[in-house]
C-alpha cells in the first residue's frame, strides 16, 4: 500500500508527531511505500534544525532526517505555515532578504499542492493531529 502522511502537530507539544514517526517507520518495515510526508500547521516545527531538547529527550527532527535519508522519503513542509513560524530554507530566506535558514536535512519547503498530489497518488492519506 502507498501512503501519504500528514503531520499537523509540533514535535514536543503533542503525541501526534511521535505517532506519525512511529507509523511511518512501521509501514516502511512492513514493505509499504511512503509517497510523501507533509508537515502542516504546527507540524512544520518537526523540520527545524535549531531545536535543542534536553539531553535525555528524543530528537524527533533528527529521527525524521535519518529516516528520510535511509528510505529516500519526501519530507515536505508547507511554505505558508513555515513562514508564519519562522522556518526558512536557503532559497526562501534569500527571497525574504534574510541571512539564515533553519530547515533540517532531508526536509524541503513547498505548497499545499504537494499534499493534494500525495492524496491523489497514494492509496491512503493518514493524518496525525488536529
Amino acid at each position: 500500500m502507498k501512503y501519504t502522511i500528514m503531520v499537523n502537530e509540533g514535535p514536543y507539544q503533542h503525541q501526534s508527531a511521535d505517532t506519525a514517526l512511529q507509523f511511518t517507520r512501521a509501514a516502511l518495515e512492513k514493505g509499504h511505500e511512503i509517497f510523501r510526508v507533509f508537515f502542516y500547521h504546527d507540524g512544520v516545527n518537526n523540520g527545524t534544525r535549531l531545536s535543542v531538547p534536553p539531553a535525555d529527550d528524543r530528537l524527533i527532527q533528527k529521527s525524521w532526517s535519518e529516516l528520510a535519508e535511509k528510505h529516500g522519503l519526501d519530507l515536505v513542509i508547507c511554505i505558508a505555515a513555515a513562514q508564519r513560524r519562522g522556518l526558512m530554507d536557503a532559497d526562501e530566506a534569500k527571497r525574504q532578504g534574510l541571512d539564515a535558514n533553519n530547515i533540517a536535512p532531508g526536509f524541503r519547503i513547498s505548497g499545499l499542492g504537494q499534499l493534494v498530489e500525495g492524496g491523489i497518488q497514494s492509496d491512503r492519506l493518514v493524518v496525525f493531529g488536529d
